[in-house]
């Protein structure tokens, strides 16, 4: 509720330059040719529903004043995924000369929920050899790969919870009443203006174009982070280490 509250509020009037709606179309492949929204079974051929939603928020508090928070969520979309991406800022001054760089990327943190749970680290590290040249490399944690099982489905999860009356993933009724009054501004403003431009992002993109417009000056929405599976070094000793308690004894 506190970070619900800190959301600063979306104006009438400024609503364009925090959302962007779309509707997806035909793909336009002729081999895979996918349907637009209205070509689908059951849906009006002159339909004005969303398929897709993007927001610019801010939260206006001392912990993330002016950090621009962008989500996005759409259907017939170019993948599957869900994950949240934290982009690290620049510093003012770079500790190294420009012509170091085999392709310089900010520092990101992944956090990858769907469909493989797990959390990617991007940096920055030197490539071997006497000269300074740095390069993009990434660090990774999967649940498939650490504990050689699957996570349940969200659903299971869910009704497991409440066989348990466990209500620590659900949100209250004061919760949904913040969110949807966050939102009231964007689904007003929606409502009153007919969308001329639907459909207006062709199934199997990433949505409309203009969404490019909701990010700051310099930057695009990254691409989803594939978990690589990790495969385990074969070891070149000969000699088998037993696993000790820890405790070091004299000699």
């Amino acid at each position: 509720m506190d970070v619900l509250h800190a959301v600063r509020q979306i104006r009438h009037d400024a609503v364009p330059l925090s959302a962007v709606r779309g509707q997806y179309g035909d793909s336009g492949s002729p081999g895979r040719r996918n349907l637009g929204y209205r070509e689908e079974a059951g849906v009006a051929p002159d339909s004005q529903t969303e398929t897709f939603a993007a927001l610019k928020l801010f939260i206006d508090n001392w912990r993330w004043q002016d950090v621009p928070f962008y989500m996005r969520t759409g259907k017939r979309m170019a993948q599957q995924t869900s994950e949240v991406c934290i982009q690290f800022r620049a510093v003012p001054h770079q500790a190294f000369p420009p012509e170091s760089s085999l392709g310089w990327l900010p520092s990101r943190l992944v956090l990858s929920i769907h469909p493989d749970e797990g959390i990617v680290l991007g940096f920055q590290a030197k490539y071997p050899g006497p000269t300074m040249h740095l390069r993009p490399v990434t660090m990774q944690f999967g649940y498939r790969e650490s504990f050689d099982t699957t996570s349940p489905d969200a659903y299971e999860t869910l009704l497991w919870d409440v066989m348990a009356n466990d209500a620590t993933l659900f949100m209250r009724a004061d919760q949904v009443e913040a969110a949807w009054q966050l939102l009231k501004p964007v689904i007003d403003a929606w409502n009153e203006a007919v969308p001329s431009d639907f459909p207006n992002y062709a199934a199997g993109s990433w949505g409309p174009e203009n969404t490019q417009d909701l990010l700051a000056p310099g930057h695009r929405w990254p691409l989803p982070t594939p978990l690589k599976p990790v495969t385990a070094r074969k070891s070149t000793s000969k000699t088998s280490r037993q696993p000790t308690s820890g405790i070091r004894k004299p000699h």
